[in-house]
């Protein structure tokens, strides 16, 4: 791979530093790379492939050279304002935030499920939420062979999911200390709560769960519903998916078919993945798979993945990496 000039839009923060990680760990090419954030970490040190970086403020400027390839990670605002500004002057966005994900024009890409979509991009790329992102791993699979009819998600997410007010709040509450960032004590409980609530009831995590699996999958006839929940663990997402399909199976083709996919790694028989277990990892795990009885062809399993790694990090320097596999840089 020809060598690229890089920037990171939000590099001082949690995703931000991981993805330095991953660039690190998978030899990304990189040229020249840029680090900026807001003027409250501008200034900042950082070590990348043992050369120093001081972070830059991000201003209207910033992209005002030869960058190639941005990587954004710095909230929807942020998104909003300069992913505009940076795909004015040649660069490519790939956004980590929501703001881009439903925009019609731009093509929201998990590169095991739908590598193709990144040619459609109009100098923005969206990378899913995070729990889309693990879900659809598996589910590409069963939509492939079975044709999947209708979807119900439960989630139980980690406080690392929403940056380091949410691990804080966490740490916090175990010592006893008053939470000042969930609207209610995440330590030791189970908030039903990811983001605002909508008017019909949802909360917008829910939404977007919804609404990014039928645009990653392609087919907008998917029946899905979603609840999502806060639990105390400080990395990794665990979901529950029951999945409701239009074509019978055999259950053990069904497991072999996971077996076969792409980063998806399956837990057999009574053994089952956990948040703890697949934290530092960049695959999406799968187990407790087993045949839904209430429905004439339908299944539940259990889904894991590291959000921050796969679920962020991982899936937006992969997305990067389409880019330059495909010659579109």
């Amino acid at each position: 791979m020809k060598k690229v000039n890089l920037a990171i839009v939000g590099a001082t923060g949690m995703v931000g530093r991981t993805f330095l990680k991953v660039l690190k760990e998978r030899n990304f090419p990189i040229d020249n790379l840029y680090l900026f954030s807001s003027a409250k970490s501008a200034g900042t040190k950082v070590i990348f492939n043992k050369k120093e970086y001081t972070v830059e403020e991000l201003t209207e400027n910033s992209f005002d050279r030869d960058i190639q390839i941005a990587l954004f990670s710095a909230g929807g605002s942020i998104s909003e304002k300069f992913a505009p500004i940076a795909k004015s002057k040649g660069v490519i966005v790939v956004d980590n935030s929501s703001f881009w994900r439903m925009n019609p024009e731009v093509p929201l890409v998990v590169p095991e499920v739908n590598p193709e979509d990144v040619k459609k991009h109009n100098g923005i790329i969206a990378n899913p939420n995070c729990s889309t992102i693990q879900a659809v791993l598996p589910l590409k699979t069963l939509h492939d062979k079975y044709k999947i009819k209708r979807i119900v998600y439960s989630t139980y997410q980690a406080v690392s999911g929403s940056g380091v007010n949410g691990v804080k709040d966490l740490e916090n509450g175990i010592e006893g200390k008053e939470n000042d960032f969930y609207a209610k004590q995440i330590a030791y409980n189970c908030l039903p709560h990811i983001d605002v609530f909508t008017e019909n009831g949802y909360t917008k995590e829910e939404i977007k769960m919804i609404e990014e699996t039928k645009k990653i999958l392609g087919d907008n006839n998917l029946k899905i519903t979603a609840t999502t929940v806060r639990v105390p663990v400080k990395n990794s997402h665990s979901e529950s998916v029951n999945v409701e399909f239009e074509k019978d199976f055999d259950l053990d083709e069904l497991i072999n078919s996971l077996k076969n996919s792409k980063n998806v790694i399956v837990s057999d028989g009574n053994d089952y993945p956990t948040a703890i277990d697949c934290s530092g990892y960049d695959e999406v795990f799968v187990g407790r798979i087993r045949r839904d009885f209430s429905v004439a062809s339908g299944i539940n399993m259990w889904v894991v993945a590291d959000n921050i790694r796969k679920g962020a990090a991982t899936n937006t320097v992969q997305i990067a990496e389409l880019l330059l596999s495909y010659n579109l840089v």
